[in-house]
């Protein structure tokens, strides 16, 4: 029963944001004074937004000052929930919702782009393999996602589009991602669904399933979806960000200094750097779904030159409220602070 709260909860926040014309969030602002930060994550132990706590890890938030609570939600969807309510100042999530919010009345921006594909994996049950080959199969189908309104959602709402499947013919299911995603999937109350690591090394590993689309490299992004679409950024406020110049610096010089450390260190290097109880699947498994990922992550935390326009082609193809919609490209992300970060 809690997904469906939550989700109602989201529904609730982003009504009223609407309603009200998106204004600023008072409460965000006050902790930020003394580096104190609260950062939402869009489930903390999921590979895609691993900089995020490696960063905490590694002491870099504190190198800079920064007092930075990590909090964690299952889905993306709920943690942009928290920033618009103004209970946190940052969120770790995808970008496309800053795309999403816009339209919407509420001005979000990427701080930070950690990844220029989306790390997502497309996976299929064993049982329904034979039938489900590809996303022109989707139809009738029941397929999970994180939550509804995820980016997972929306992801496959686009390979269904694109197939030929209306978003009407199959249905969406929010199993969120881990042991719900992995039980989901072998009682076969979801026949494939997307994903990411290290729920992905746990389906192969156990042989629940197998790899249907692999969108965790730019090349298999670009495949997928005709370029390469920036996912995991820290997201915030842009009000907030004007306000606190020098706090998001400091965010952002932490984050940049993890990708260059990620980018000269093993997956082992790094599985040993994160809590150990993140490697449910063992050792060994967590640093093979480290390796696989990692080709998502940017070296320097810059968003991709065309990636904003593949997202919004994405968005546009199936989400009725985009659909129509002007958006702002230049307004959903800067570059100002990661070009400083030396």
């Amino acid at each position: 029963m809690r997904i469906p709260l939550r989700l109602s909860a989201a529904a609730l926040a982003l009504a009223t944001l609407t309603a009200c014309g998106g204004g600023g969030s008072p409460a965000a602002g006050s902790d930020a004074e003394d580096g104190s930060l609260k950062i939402m994550v869009g489930g903390l132990d999921k590979v895609i937004y691993l900089p995020a706590r490696l960063t905490q890890q590694l002491g870099y938030f504190k190198a800079e000052g920064l007092d930075v609570t990590l909090l964690t939600e299952p889905a993306g969807v709920q943690a942009t929930t928290s920033l618009v309510s103004g209970d946190v100042q940052g969120v770790v999530g995808f970008y496309d919702h800053t795309l999403d919010l816009q339209v919407k009345g509420k001005q979000v921006e990427s701080v930070v782009q950690l990844a220029h594909a989306p790390g997502e994996v497309e996976v299929v049950s064993r049982k329904a393999a034979g039938n489900l080959t590809s996303p022109k199969d989707f139809k009738g189908k029941k397929l999970g996602v994180t939550g509804l309104g995820s980016s997972t959602d929306f992801l496959t709402k686009y390979l269904a589009v694109k197939n030929g499947v209306r978003t009407d013919e199959f249905t969406p299911v929010a199993v969120g991602a881990g042991q719900t995603f992995l039980s989901a999937l072998q009682q076969g109350s979801i026949q494939g669904g997307m994903t990411t690591d290290p729920t992905v090394a746990q389906v192969v590993n156990k042989n629940l399933g197998k790899v249907l689309l692999d969108m965790r490299t730019p090349e298999g992004s670009k495949q997928a979806l005709g370029g390469p679409y920036p996912s995991s950024s820290l997201y915030m406020n842009t009000d907030w960000v004007n306000g606190h110049k020098q706090t998001v610096q400091k965010l952002a010089n932490a984050l940049v200094k993890t990708l260059r450390w990620m980018s000269t260190h093993t997956p082992e290097q790094i599985a040993a750097k994160m809590p150990s109880d993140y490697a449910q699947g063992g050792e060994k498994l967590y640093a093979q779904a480290i390796k696989d990922t990692l080709p998502m992550f940017t070296k320097d935390g810059v968003m991709p030159p065309d990636g904003p326009a593949t997202v919004e082609r994405v968005l546009k193809s199936f989400n009725p409220n985009l659909k129509n919609a002007s958006v702002d490209l230049a307004k959903t992300y800067t570059t100002e602070f990661v070009k400083k970060s030396g």
